[in-house]
């Protein structure tokens, strides 16, 4: 079954740049990862430095792979400290 995650990331003030930096980082080897869909990274327009991600894999074992990469690890290593808010929601089509 196809898993989609959305995440919902806000940096910390004066933590927006940083924050997207990482987050660009981690887009394309993420998107090279065999079962991963889509990785599409967003920002709100009226909410500068609050980000979604739109990420879609082909089954569990695809994003158990993702979040045990080294990339999504390192990236996990360096926001810990940019964001001030992380909400990730797995989903299914219904």
């Amino acid at each position: 079954m196809e898993i989609v995650i959305t995440a919902i990331l806000k940096a910390h003030p004066g933590k927006e740049e940083a924050l997207r930096d990482a987050l660009h980082r981690v887009i394309p080897p993420s998107r090279a990862e065999e079962g991963c869909l889509a990785y599409v990274l967003h920002e709100a327009i009226d909410a500068p430095g609050t980000f979604v991600f739109y990420e879609k894999y082909k089954d569990e074992e695809a994003l158990d792979h993702h979040i045990h990469s080294s990339h999504y690890q390192a990236y996990r290593d360096e926001a810990g400290e940019l964001l001030a808010e992380r909400d990730v929601y797995r989903l299914h089509e219904v």
